[in-house]
């Protein structure tokens, strides 16, 4: 299929722009294509497009969304799941969720059918291999840019019982080694934590005494004592700087310490 130029807004054929972006886009590999980034007609940009769909040259994602990647013997092989979820939901502060962020954090060797991807704001629609989850109410994860490691952390943080295959020390273990070597930034994840339930933030305060950043945990909104017990079982006590303290006097909240079977 010949793709037919249409004339410009100045009445002028642009073939030699036509075949710049097919050049373009052949020579490209693991990258989404939009009709915007053609620099020609829409009409003519959503004709080339077509036509390398048609050649097996390109992938159609969606209305819109081509992918060019590795081509096999049965086409073009899809984007993965993450890289999807991100060109999809696009924004600061979004992230895997549930299994997906588990798996992502090597704390379970599950594999959803459908990858999970968290993101603040309105989810846009669902492909066949993510699944979005909106979490517009957990805003400091846009406010202060969370990357994607440091959102899955914040879903495992969140999901914890349901989602760690190791224990909760080993858990919280791999967390704090990922703190300590700098893949997740303790600073801005402690900042975005304000907004996190409750359990999360019980949670992700233990881990920033665990990580050596007993001012970080300080900074996190400590939860109601009822709730940091609950959610910190099966952990070992760490600082006691993370319970809440009445004024004028030592902490009368004893959190017990449970041992692993």
């Amino acid at each position: 299929m010949e793709v037919t130029e249409m004339p410009t807004q100045r009445g002028q054929y642009n073939r030699s722009g036509v075949e710049a972006a097919r050049r373009s886009i052949l020579e490209s590999h693991n990258q989404f294509w939009r009709t915007a980034d053609i620099d020609t007609a829409p009409s003519t940009a959503q004709r080339l497009l077509a036509d390398l769909v048609k050649r097996g040259e390109l992938r159609h994602i969606r209305r819109g969304l081509y992918w060019r990647g590795t081509k096999t013997p049965l086409g073009m092989a899809p984007p993965a799941p993450q890289a999807l979820a991100i060109e999809l939901a696009g924004g600061p502060g979004a992230g895997p969720a549930g299994l997906s962020a588990a798996n992502a954090l090597r704390l379970s060797t599950q594999i959803p059918r459908r990858a999970d991807y968290a993101l603040v704001g309105r989810p846009p629609t669902s492909a066949p291999t993510v699944r979005f989850v909106d979490r517009s109410t957990r805003r400091g994860r846009a406010e202060h840019a969370l990357a994607p490691t440091e959102v899955a952390a914040l879903e495992v943080l969140d999901g914890w019982d349901r989602l760690i295959e190791t224990g909760p020390e080993e858990a919280m273990d791999r967390l704090s080694e990922l703190i300590k070597s700098g893949s997740i930034d303790a600073p801005r994840m402690a900042s975005a934590g304000a907004t996190e339930p409750g359990p999360s933030r019980a949670r992700l305060r233990h881990l920033m005494h665990r990580a050596g950043r007993p001012d970080l945990a300080d900074a996190v909104p400590a939860a109601d004592p009822r709730t940091a017990a609950q959610a910190l079982f099966g952990l070992a006590s760490v600082d006691r700087r993370w319970e809440r303290r009445p004024r004028g006097g030592p902490s009368s909240l004893s959190v017990p310490m449970w041992s692993l079977v």
